[in-house]
């Protein structure tokens, strides 16, 4: 017979068996389709492996079975639900060539009927070891029996019950392949007898199970009655008396202080006494776990090795020379005493200068763990010293969650932006620090929660601030202060080139040789695209070139390597977003150059005064703070007064309003350090002598045109030298600071110090040809 063929997939059917296929593979579906020509015949065969999507004749048993289809019908994803009903046993002869789907030429195999006594006594122990097995087996309904009752002939009772059999796809093949009845038979009678051993083993193994669990409730539920009574009684569960055993076992192995011991056990014999559910015991649980959480004895003994703990602080940054050597400094009296030095240090600078990293930097050094405090917004004094038990939902102060992060005594614990807490009707949050920060009384911090002392003499502590002003005075006065200077334009250069591009190409799964940015890129970045003191926003602007840098890598619409030109700067980064101030090209009355200090480091002021007829009213813009109108007004006062040295009429100031304005409005402006560069505008401009425009100036003023001494002379010095001006007038007071210039800043640079106003007028105005 020729007839088109499914291959079957971990299944097998056999004559006489009724089943439902679920077909969905284009090959099976179209020969389906294709039976409709052979009055619904079909052969079914086996995949020798299951796994194989696309089986070739190789991939199927050559021993199959012919199937009427009985009924056909298509599912909503295009695949047939199919119900067949097998009729005999055939050999696949050939396969025919046909794309579409499978078509074999296959014989019949028939099995000789045999009614021997032999083949009866075959039939009879297959049908009682049958019924033996339905019901043994629970996935077999007792039903299944009633099939083989009316069954007379013993190949056709072989094959309904080979199909009922659970066996692996090769067992049950081997049986489809039996070429006689008495072996079908006997592989089935073998077959039986194992799975009935295999499920009385099975039963036997559940029936024990149920009744160790039905023992197990039983046991739950008596449990259960006897804590009921026991809670009637008033006396403690018993999960209480376990737990509070396992309380003072913990307590032995802490290995406490004396005093400490004793009101921990107090607080257990408590618990031991309070019903189950009363509200105190969660208390005394909560309290229980957090003094046994935390680390308790002594601090390990730890190498400090001076060279290892340079050397990870030139790894991790570049410059800040002076902190260095200071935190150097304390490690080596650290090494030498044993103990930790008497001072708390405080690194105080602008956003983005690397304090916390350094901080950070110490711990890796010391191969200690580092726990951060984020004390900016902190206004509560409880959030420091923690909360009395007494209040619902109490909890430990910051400090000693710390402690418990960190799960050793001496961690570095980093106070981060300590100058940010404030003070408002539930205590003052600085206050608290002082016995924190206090080396004669940290050895016994006492936390409201905790009511005990604990030691944090072993920690070492480290603060950061953006500015020295805003820590209260008794605070400050505990913090070694130690200033992180702003970095030069060749600092973050350099950092930018040894740390920042190396970790973005690296977080950006770029390699060194995908990108390319020059030195005067990076430079171009620096002045057009951040103002800054330190480098985050570089940071920033240089993953933004290496985010579209990997899209053009993954797109391959550019050539590798990669270069940021000038030309295809403005397309990663957008248009430049600062223009880099130039000093002027001409002298010009009335505007002198002043140098300031901000948050992000230090910047040319172009300081502009303006005579004209009025009623001598000084006029004060640029959104100038308290202090430098305070400055403006003693620069006109000390201009009214020397009026007859300037060669001004006696009642100039009545006849004449000066405006006095600070450009870019918008920015608040405030400090001291003007003065000096406000006197000049005022006297060019009554006196109508140009201010030389190569000159900045820096330095408060008083009224008798003494020249005081000014801070954040380093940054203002390098926007001087940013802007192209090459010669600084400084207060004298201010000249020893020079040393902390960068030396290729130094040479090209010229200072000069002065102590009084006079000193300096001559260099500063241009009176020939005026």
């Amino acid at each position: 017979m020729t007839l088109p063929l499914v291959p079957l997939r971990d299944i097998i059917v056999f004559p006489h068996m009724v089943i439902p296929l679920f077909v969905g593979r284009e090959k099976s579906i179209r020969a389906l389709e294709e039976a409709a020509k052979y009055q619904n015949k079909i052969i079914l065969s086996s995949q020798k492996k299951a796994t194989i999507e696309n089986p070739t004749p190789e991939d199927i048993y050559n021993i199959g079975t012919v199937a009427e289809i009985v009924q056909l019908g298509k599912l909503p994803d295009g695949s047939l639900k199919v119900l067949v009903e097998g009729k005999n046993r055939v050999k696949i002869e050939e396969f025919l060539t046909s794309d579409s789907h499978f078509m074999v030429h296959a014989s019949s195999l028939e099995i000789k009927k045999d009614s021997s006594l032999r083949i009866q006594a075959f039939a009879r122990s297959v049908a009682r070891e049958f019924e033996k097995y339905v019901g043994l087996n629970r996935q077999l309904p007792p039903e299944t029996v009633m099939t083989i009752t009316s069954v007379a002939e013993p190949a056709q009772l072989a094959d309904i019950i080979s199909s009922h059999l659970v066996l692996g796809v090769e067992e049950k093949q081997k049986l489809l392949e039996a070429s006689s009845v008495e072996e079908k038979l006997e592989q089935i009678l073998i077959a039986l007898k194992k799975e009935n051993q295999i499920l009385e083993i099975e039963n036997e193994i559940l029936t024990k199970a149920q009744s160790h669990m039905e023992k197990a409730q039983r046991e739950f539920f008596l449990r259960e009655k006897l804590k009921v009574i026991k809670e009637e009684l008033g006396g403690p569960s018993e999960d209480t008396t376990e737990e509070v055993e396992e309380y003072r076992q913990k307590i032995k192995a802490a290995k406490l202080q004396p005093v400490i011991e004793e009101k921990l056990l107090k607080e257990v014999n408590r618990l031991e006494k309070y019903p189950p559910m009363a509200a105190e015991t969660t208390v005394v649980r909560n309290y229980l776990d957090w003094i046994l959480s935390l680390p308790w004895g002594k601090p390990e003994d730890e190498d400090i090795d001076l060279s290892k703990i340079e050397e990870i602080f030139n790894e991790d940054h570049y410059g800040l020379q002076k902190p260095k050597d200071r935190i150097l400094e304390y490690m080596a009296v650290k090494k030498l005493t044993g103990a930790n030095p008497g001072t708390i240090l405080c690194l105080i600078g602008a956003p983005g200068v690397g304090k916390s990293s350094l901080a950070r930097s110490v711990a890796r050094a010391l191969n200690r763990k580092f726990v951060r405090i984020s004390l900016g917004g902190v206004r509560d004094e409880a959030e420091i010293r923690g909360h009395r038990r007494t209040y619902i939902g109490s909890m430990p102060g910051r400090m000693i969650y710390a402690m418990q992060q960190a799960g050793t005594v001496n961690p570095v614990i980093l106070l981060d932006e300590i100058d940010k807490m404030s003070s408002d009707f539930r205590g003052n949050p600085a206050a608290a620090l002082l016995e924190v920060l206090d080396p004669e009384q940290n050895s016994a911090f006492r936390d409201h929660y905790l009511e005990i002392d604990y030691d944090l003499s072993s920690v070492i502590f480290i603060a950061t601030a953006n500015s020295s002003g805003a820590i209260p005075p008794t605070l400050r006065d505990r913090l070694e202060v130690i200033f992180l200077p702003s970095y030069t334009e060749e600092e973050k250069i350099k950092i930018a080139e040894k740390f920042l591009f190396p970790k973005q190409l690296k977080k950006h799964g770029l390699n060194a040789d995908d990108i390319k940015i020059s030195h005067n890129m990076i430079k171009q970045i620096i002045g057009f695209y951040t103002r800054e003191a330190g480098v985050r926003n570089l940071e920033r602007e240089i993953a933004k070139i290496c985010r579209k840098a990997a899209r053009q890598v993954v797109s391959k619409t550019k050539e590798l390597p990669i270069k940021v030109t000038n030309k295809s700067l403005s397309f990663y980064l957008g248009v430049s977003v600062f223009d880099v101030k130039k000093r002027e090209k001409k002298d010009i009355i009335g505007v002198a150059t002043g140098l300031a200090y901000t948050e992000v480091g230090g910047e040319t002021l172009s300081i502009e005064a303006l005579v004209y007829p009025g009623k001598g009213k000084l006029v004060l813009t640029g959104k100038l703070g308290d202090v430098m109108q305070e400055s403006a007004q003693a620069a006109y006062s000390y201009l009214k007064s020397r009026a007859s040295e300037f060669n001004l009429l006696e009642d100039f100031q009545q006849k004449n309003d000066v405006h006095l304005h600070v450009p870019e409005g918008a920015v608040p402006k405030d400090g001291p350090s003007a003065g000096l560069a406000m006197t000049v505008a005022l006297i060019s401009a009554f006196t109508r002598y140009p201010v030389k425009s190569d000159i900045a100036m820096t330095g408060e003023i008083t009224l008798t045109g003494r020249v005081l001494k000014i801070g954040g002379l380093k940054e203002k010095v390098l926007a001087a030298y940013r802007a192209g001006i090459y010669k600084v007038i400084l207060p004298e007071q201010n000249l020893n600071e020079l040393k902390e210039l960068p030396a290729d800043v130094g040479k090209k640079m010229e200072f000069i110090g002065v102590n009084n106003l006079s000193d300096c007028l001559d260099t500063i105005l241009v009176k020939e040809g005026s």
